[in-house]
């Protein structure tokens, strides 16, 4: 069992950055992939990164390729989502989010394991 309890979120202006962080509990963080997904008002819960489980491999969502970052670092027990010219779009409760296939190739395909409870990102106009 993982649990998984993100920060950083909050209010940011158009073009702004914000840094999303995750903490998970268990010794056996390095052997999960971990991802990040959003879900905006009104609209359904959509993927937007993950990595593997030594970071050497991440993924993205086309619409933040560029302008976001996932990290990850197993001594801390945490993934990080660094997010750079943030747009109104972006606007969303964003969670955080474990699997137990360590490649973290299913990621956009399969819902994971482990989610936590999310962070809201405001991104204001």
């Amino acid at each position: 069992q993982v649990q998984l309890v993100e920060s950083g979120g909050g209010l940011v202006q158009a073009g702004g950055s914000l840094r999303l962080s995750c903490a998970a509990s268990g010794r056996t963080f390095s052997s999960y992939a971990m991802g990040w997904f959003r879900q905006a008002p009104g609209k359904e819960r959509e993927f937007v990164a993950a990595i593997n489980w030594s970071g050497y491999s991440t993924y993205y969502a086309d619409f933040v390729k560029g302008r976001f970052t996932i990290s990850r670092d197993n001594a801390k027990n945490t993934v990080y989502l660094q997010m750079n010219s943030l747009k109104p779009e972006d606007t969303a409760v964003y969670y955080c989010t474990a699997d137990r296939d360590p490649t973290a190739l299913g990621f956009s395909v399969v819902a994971p394991d482990y989610w936590g409870k999310g962070t809201l990102v405001t991104v204001s106009s």
